[in-house]
Formats: structure tokens, sequence, C-alpha cells
């Protein structure tokens, strides 16, 4: 079994006064005003998870680090913008280049995120947290069986190099790193029941794979993360993830139903998951968690029937806040194509895709454990020509096809665990 640098943790250490209601809200239009009066509606701690998958992917290894080292990345500077207009306390960042010094993530803090975009205020997120992702990584088999060991469709996850799209968590509360536990080895084959992928020319189910390749194989195909967040002593477990297109062609979307399959078991408490580390075991009950990421899969469209994500959007410990913004809904009927016969209720899209066959989809989430109440969520999509719609835009977009998702979790009275 190879053996991953994971777990690297870097704590940005600086400081800036953010106040509670920022001054660069101040002439931004209704989306910024929404915000700012979600923050103050509910009672005790009000804390903002968000995800974003932010398209901070390059070609080549350490191509990133070199944009980020200076000012002057236009897409970083309006993903960073997106960011400090929301003010999330908590962001997951999919789609980010991992570097084993965490570099990347270093300097994105530390040059578009401590640094005022037009006339937002400046972010500091004093903890981050990231670790390779098997995006990239080689596996030494020809999975996509075209006759060559090697190259991306090896790869234990979609990648051109090690760590190409993988994902870092920026926090302004504590994170608990001696807790964090990572699931990168574990087996796909050893998910009960997994949908493991059939040789057609054998009855025998769940072969297309051989013995040793399901031996090597990983369920993640870039991460699963359970990053503890400790908030006035209070811990919230943040599951990070991002399943992405399987390694070979798969229209039954299997692999990624079982990466989402995952948690829905994990936060039940399933004894099978054993982390990087050999500990096995899920969450307890009553544990406080947010599921977050680009999930790659949406409810009603986009994919089969019924979709993965309805394991997690039907599990009866998950709520799910049913995000939404006017920009999803303006840009479905102005786009048109796949969008005018889909089935899901545009509001709630997360993404802007291909307008002929595929359409703007629901993939991105933040949804809670039951244990947790949420005073407000959203999408940062506003309708063309309001403030902020020059963040989102259309193709080629100023910042990526996603767009920021967040939940707003109300923690009050209730006991560490």
């Amino acid at each position: 079994m190879r053996v991953l640098a994971r777990g690297l943790v870097g704590l940005l250490a600086v400081s800036f006064l953010v106040g509670p209601i920022p001054a660069a809200f101040a002439d931004h239009g209704e989306e910024a005003r929404a915000l700012i009066a979600a923050r103050a509606q509910a009672p005790g701690q009000n804390i903002r998870f968000a995800t974003f998958s932010v398209g901070l992917s390059r070609s080549t290894a350490g191509e990133l680090t070199e944009d980020l080292t200076g000012t002057g990345s236009a897409q970083a500077r309006a993903i960073a913008e997106v960011i400090q207009t929301v003010r999330p306390d908590v962001v997951l960042l999919n789609d980010f280049d991992y570097d084993p010094d965490a570099a990347s993530a270093a300097l994105f803090h530390r040059n578009y995120l401590r640094v005022g975009q037009n006339g937002r205020t400046p972010l500091d997120y004093p903890y981050s947290y990231t670790a390779a992702p098997n995006r990239g990584v080689q596996s030494g088999y020809d999975l996509d069986n075209d006759g060559v060991v090697g190259g991306a469709g090896d790869a234990f996850g979609p990648g051109a190099f090690p760590g190409q799209g993988g994902m870092v968590l920026f926090s302004k509360y504590p994170i608990r790193t001696t807790s964090v536990r990572t699931f990168g080895d574990f087996l796909w084959q050893d998910l009960p029941g997994a949908l493991l992928p059939d040789d057609p020319a054998t009855e025998s189910a769940g072969d297309s794979y051989s013995v040793e390749e399901r031996a090597a194989l990983p369920l993640s195909s870039t991460s699963h993360w359970d990053v503890p967040v400790i908030v006035s002593g209070r811990t919230v477990h943040v599951l990070a993830s991002n399943p992405g297109p399987p390694v070979v062609d798969d229209p039954d979307e299997r692999r990624t139903s079982d990466e989402i399959r995952f948690w829905s078991d994990y936060v039940a408490g399933a004894s099978y998951p054993y982390d990087d580390d050999g500990t096995a075991g899920g969450l307890r009950r009553g544990d406080r968690f947010v599921i977050m990421g680009d999930q790659n899969s949406d409810p009603r469209d986009g994919g089969t029937a019924p979709a993965p994500i309805d394991q997690l959007l039907e599990n009866s410990l998950i709520r799910d806040p049913s995000p939404s913004s006017e920009g999803a809904a303006e840009a479905s009927a102005l786009q048109g194509g796949a969008n005018a016969v889909q089935h899901g209720d545009p509001r709630f899209d997360t993404a802007d895709y291909e307008d002929q066959q595929t359409g703007n989809l629901r993939t991105d989430y933040v949804l809670t454990s039951r244990t947790l109440r949420v005073s407000t969520s959203g999408v940062f999509w506003p309708r063309a020509g309001l403030p902020g719609a020059e963040l989102t835009g259309i193709l080629p977009f100023p910042a990526s096809a996603h767009r920021l998702v967040y939940a707003d979790v109300v923690l009050r009275g209730a006991r560490e665990r």
C-alpha cells in the first residue's frame, strides 16, 4: 500500500479585526444587505460554513504556486472578492491544487484573502488544513485498459500530476489537528456493497478490475476528511470531499455514488470506515457535523436516477438547508438549451455548465446534522446587473463555473463531545 504525505496543516498566524458588519458592504446592493441581515437573525453563536469549487487548478505541478506568488491573478482576485463578500467563518475550497508545503494555500491567503479586493474588507483565517489528495497519483496499473500503464486514466483519481485539483479548508476557529481523520487509503472494495464495475464478458459482479487492482484502488477519488473545528469549546466535524469523474467510463456513476454513501454511513456511526492511521468507526450519536464540497451529483438532473446525492439528502440524520439564488433561476431561463427540459427547480443550481447538453446543476452542498440549527443559507449568484454579478458572469467565468454555497449554523447550549 502506498504512503502519501497526509495531514499537513498550515497555521496562518495573522490578525485583522473584522467587525460584525463590514464597511465594504455599505454600497454593494441587495445581495450584500441580505447577507448582513442573515448574520444578525438568530440568537446564539452564528457560524457561516461555505463551500466553493474555485477552479484554481493548473496543468502542471507548481504552476498555481507561481500564479499566486504576486497579486496579479485576475481569477484569484475574483475568487477572493466573492469570499470577502460572503465572509464565511469556515470555507472549503475544492479544485485547488495541492503542494506538499501548502505554499499555494498560504499565498492565496496572504496575497488575496488578506488583501481587500475592489473595496471589500480583507479576511483573515488563522487556521487552515490541507492534505495530499488521490488525484494524479499513479496506481501502477492499467486501470483504463488502454494497453499502457501510466497517464491520467491510470491514476487513483483524475489528475495530470499528484495533487492536481485538491482541497483546502480555511477557518477562523481552531482546528483540532490531532483529531483530524483522512480516508485516502480506504479501499473501494472495503465499502460494504461496493458498486465496483462489472466485466461484461463474465457473469461475476464487480470484477472489471483485477484482484490486484481492487487491492490498491481507494474509494476516494480526491479526499475524504473529518476536520474537527472548535467553536467556543464545542466541536463541529467538517466532513469535506469532492467525488470526481471516475477513472474509467462510468455512466452509472458507481464510484461517485459510493463516495457519497461513505458519508451517509459515517454520520450514522458505521463501524467499517478505517482512516489512514488505522482507526475504525464513524461519528458518535449526537455529534455535530457539516458535510461540505462539490459532490458532482444533482438530485434531479444530469445523471442517473435515483441520484447518488439522494443518499445524503434522504438521510434522517442530515438537514438540507436548500440554499438558492435568484441569479440561478434567471440564468437558466436566459441560457435555455438543456436548462429548458430539466426537472429540478433552477433556483437551487450551484454550477453554470454547458447549456446544450448538460445545463446548470446543483452539485455543491453544505449539509448539516440535525443536531444543528440553520438560520439561513444561500448561493452567491446575483441577478444580472446587480452588484456582484460581475464576479459570476458568463463563460469565460471571472472566478469559477461553480458558485459559493453557504449556510449559517447556530451553536448554543450544547455539551462538548
